[in-house]
């Protein structure tokens, strides 16, 4: 029997990037930059279709995903500069998830997400509705028959997405109707007319609207020609309404959805949904045409792409050609025209045979039909040994931007008149109302539910990155370069949800293993780059064991025996101030055996000792709580009681601290230095133990009496505030006391927390919380917030795909803070490595050495990071946000520090000069 083939021995070395210089590649890159973004004055290229590009790519196994990735990464670096330069989206199998079950689905998200400013398409209406009626009937197949069910759950969608249906819905009442219904004649008054009028009125011409724009043209339409959906469904001349028809479309295909997942009627319906789908994205796509004078058809300055990765295995790949074969069939078949779709990947026979069969070209013929855009698929087979050597970059597209939006320019036509009319209606509550910072709204003033974390399963997905990186580390080292090892320090390994929600150790371990990732993949081509392994060290439950390990450390490092790739050059972690983690950095210290933090923000953690080899990262408690008293004081953030409403600076404090845990009392008393106003102090310890309280605070152990008393407190003081510095699990029982109790029910509560509120607050645990507004502190700006620079934007971008990647669910944490400080932290850590090898060996002592120097400086994600040379203290001016928790998710009202290089607090003003 032959040998099996040596794939190992075949595939290319690390680190080639690029696309593969095949032949006539050179051809294909340039025609693939002209059909995304053409020439202004040559735009209408954008109106011909697209053909679909099947580049087939050899090997097998790990050589295979690999060079995918190659090929997709060449594809795709050339439309993003940070942020997207044109409308893309990357789709594989991992794009399925609960909330994506279709790939046509994620598709849509992905092409909607982060979209360019300014440029056109920039609605996708249909194919939202369509994907709110098909994830109804997924859920309950028996309202696949409904039509009034569908109509309820696509106008509830289309509500959720803002604009006026939106405002229409708040103002109605409708929302609350079921907390208990107004009696008396007010009462008939709203039932009778007034949620009539703003909700069953708007949902009646939302619905004709929907069914005037798929179905068939309104009477008096200048366009009599046949909708998209009624043309495909034969439906153009009936009757019936939208919902009536997609209720039939559906219910066709519910029996073969109750089928097991591998019968072919079951596969034939979910084929069909996919294509209702991908016709309606298309139809999104479509609009608006390319033009030359109106203002949002001008800004159609670039082709949608759609970059898709097919998985080797055919099982998992079948979600991915249903979506291919469906765009073929839609492509041919609706008013539309696909957008630049590049497959790469082995297609199967099955794929093929529903693409027509297309004969394998080269790719100059590929580029030969970017170009005609006849809409045929063409297949490319790509040879192997172009992949054992560097590819060709494709230059970044250019496509035409404007500084307005087209709707800008609407508005500016009509002028003063427009203005006139719609201030009023925008503004009905008149002049001399101070809103509160970030909004008026409560944590819940959309409801939605917690998000389900997978504790287990997500930790195991980054620890497993970790060591693939750690794998491709020790590649570099038996290649003869030098590599060193980090160590991570984490609490236990989180295994139950709750706990999950009070942890920062899963972001973090994300943030390690993007870092790393990012070292791996530029160590390919700059050899003065030390690859890092990362050695993940748990210490127990609430670090209880933190300073034994660390004694370990030092062992093993005094032992002599870690050496090579092996040798420890520092530590990682520490992501909680406790009296445990501050006395196993003191440990760490003697050893001389440099650190650097994460989250741990209290100032004992420096004071241990005169070591100088803790460097922490975030900013101290007595730069987060100066902030936050002075903003507590000056700008408004409590709700006035009376029917004059709006907000006002608090004059008053209710301070909850743990005093045993030493970032709880530590971001306390600071706060208490700082607040200039009158200030209560209540301790609380869920286990009693009070050491390092005031003789005269009040002390709890029940959450349900601090309930009590601070609603006492708070009927006695209506203009205060709770200041929270305890843990996150405290918090979490004390807020669920407040609302089984029903203690401050008649009102709202507004809190001011630390960072430590970040990974429960996001995950939607307060959802259902209307009494509670929420303020907390955190490490890096929202991505979605103009402030935010291009670091920050291509690591929520990095990370986004990585979650999508590796794990299952909604990630709760995108918007947090802790998975950005890592990464940053590990940056930081890393450089200092690279410093140490440059100057000397790459050592412990050497990594010191240059933590201390003047040369450590990046711009990174959680903003620019600029040490002071020769001061273990945070970087300078770094990265503090105040973040509202609103329905939709943390909003920044205040950003103090470099979020983008050149920024300081001084700058800023109040509070960041507190």
């Amino acid at each position: 029997m032959p040998a099996a083939p040596n794939t190992s021995a075949r595939r290319e070395p690390e680190g080639f990037q690029g696309f593969p210089d095949d032949r006539e590649a050179g051809r294909l890159r340039h025609e693939y930059r002209r059909k995304v973004a053409p020439p202004f004055a040559d735009r209408r290229r954008l109106s011909a279709t697209s053909s679909m590009i099947l580049l087939r790519v050899p090997g097998t196994g790990l050589e295979y995903r690999e060079r995918v990735r190659r090929v997709i990464d060449a594809l795709e670096r050339p439309l993003t500069d940070g942020g997207k330069l044109v409308p893309y989206g990357v789709l594989s199998t991992e794009s399925v998830t609960a909330a994506t079950p279709l790939i046509a689905m994620a598709a849509r998200e992905d092409l909607a997400y982060n979209l360019p400013r300014h440029m056109t398409p920039d609605r996708f209406p249909h194919s939202a509705l369509v994907r709110d009626v098909i994830l109804r009937a997924l859920r309950d197949p028996l309202a696949a028959s409904d039509a009034d069910v569908l109509r309820r759950a696509a106008y509830a969608g289309r509500v959720a997405r803002g604009g006026l249906p939106c405002w229409l819905h708040k103002v109605s009442g409708t929302a609350a109707a079921g907390d208990g219904a107004v009696g008396g004649a007010i009462g008939f008054v709203l039932s009778a007319v007034w949620q009539p009028l703003t909700d069953s009125l708007p949902r009646w011409w939302w619905t004709r609207r929907m069914t005037h724009q798929l179905i068939r043209p309104a009477w008096l339409s200048l366009r009599r020609g046949a909708r998209w959906l009624g043309a495909e469904l034969d439906e153009a001349r009936g009757s019936a309404d939208l919902f009536e028809i997609l209720a039939t479309v559906l219910d066709a295909q519910r029996a073969g959805l109750a089928l097991d997942a591998g019968h072919p009627s079951h596969r034939a319906a979910l084929q069909a949904l996919e294509l209702l789908l991908v016709q309606a994205l298309l139809a999104d796509l479509a609009v608006p045409p390319v033009g030359r004078l109106l203002p949002r058809r001008r800004r159609r300055t670039a082709a949608p792409v759609l970059l898709v990765r097919i998985p080797e295995d055919t099982r998992r790949a079948e979600a991915v050609e249903r979506f291919l074969s469906s765009c073929h069939a839609a492509g041919r078949t609706a008013a539309s025209h696909l957008p630049v779709l590049i497959v790469v990947g082995r297609p199967s026979d099955t794929l093929l045979s529903a693409l027509g069969n297309p004969v394998a070209g080269t790719l100059g013929q590929a580029a030969d039909a970017l170009r005609a855009g006849d809409g045929q698929p063409v297949l490319v087979p790509l040879d192997e040994e172009p992949f054992g050597r560097p590819g060709q970059d494709i230059a970044r597209v250019d496509p035409r931007r404007f500084k307005l939006p087209w709707w800008a320019v609407h508005i500016t036509a009509w002028g003063v008149v427009a203005a006139l009319v719609l201030t009023p209606l925008a503004f009905p509550l008149g002049p001399g109302r101070e809103s509160c910072v970030g909004g008026d709204d409560t944590v819940a003033a959309a409801r939605t539910e917690p998000v389900r974390v997978r504790p287990a399963e997500w930790y195991e997905a980054a620890v497993g990155e970790i060591t693939r990186q750690n794998a491709r580390a020790e590649q570099y080292a038996a290649q003869g370069r030098t590599v060193r090892t980090v160590v991570w320090f984490s609490s236990e390994k989180p295994v139950d949800e709750t706990d999950t929600l009070y942890d920062g150790t899963i972001p973090e371990l994300r943030g390690v293993a993007l870092w790393q990732r990012k070292l791996n993949d530029d160590a390919g081509s700059d050899e003065a780059l030390v690859p890092l392994r990362v050695e993940i060290r748990t210490t127990g439950k609430a670090f209880h064991d933190a300073e034994r390990s660390a004694r370990k450390l030092v062992a093993e490092v005094r032992g002599g025996k870690r050496t090579g790739e092996r040798q420890i050059v520092g530590v990682l972690g520490f992501e909680q101030s406790r009296k445990e983690t501050a006395a196993a950095l003191g440990v760490l210290g003697k050893a001389r055996i440099p650190a650097v933090g994460t989250t741990a923000t209290a100032d004992e953690m420096i004071h241990n000792g005169d070591y100088r080899t803790y460097w922490p990262f975030t900013p101290l408690n007595k730069t987060e709580a100066g902030i936050e008293a002075d903003f507590a004081r000056t700008f408004p953030i409590l709700p006035r009681p009376g029917p004059a409403g709006g907000c006002a600076p608090a004059d008053h404090a209710i301070v909850i601290q743990t005093p045993a845990d030493l970032y709880s009392r530590g971001l306390a008393g600071r706060f208490r230095d700082s607040f200039e106003g009158e200030i209560d102090v209540l301790d609380y310890a869920q286990d009693a133990d009070f050491s390092g309280a005031g003789a005269d605070d009040l002390r709890f152990d029940s959450a349900e009496n601090l309930a009590d008393e601070v609603c006492r407190r708070l009927r006695e003081s209506p203009d205060s505030l709770v200041y929270w510095s305890a843990r996150a699990r405290e918090f979490t029982a004390f807020i669920n006391a407040m609302d089984h109790k029903g203690t401050c029910g008649d009102r709202d509560v507004t809190v001011l927390g630390g960072n430590d509120l970040t990974n429960v607050a996001q995950t939607g645990a307060f959802n259902d919380k209307h009494w509670l507004r929420l303020y907390f502190s955190g490490h890096r700006l929202p991505d979605t917030d103009p402030r935010a620079g291009t670091k920050t934007r291509d690591f929520a971008d990095a990370y986004d795909r990585f979650v999508r990647t590796t794990t299952r669910g909604t990630d709760p944490w995108r918007q947090d803070g802790h998975a950005a400080v890592a990464y940053d932290a590990l940056h930081v850590l890393s450089l200092a490595t690279d410093l140490a090898y440059r100057d000397e060996h790459a050592t412990p002592g050497a990594v010191l050495t240059a933590l201390g120097s003047d040369s450590i400086r990046f711009d990174g994600a959680t903003g620019y990071v600029s040490y002071h040379q020769g001061v273990n203290q945070p970087p300078a001016d770094k990265t503090l946000v105040l973040l509202r928790q609103t329905a939709g998710g943390p909003v920044a009202v205040v950003a103090c520090g470099a979020y983008r290089q050149g920024r300081t607090y001084a700058a800023h003003g109040e509070p960041c000069t507190a």
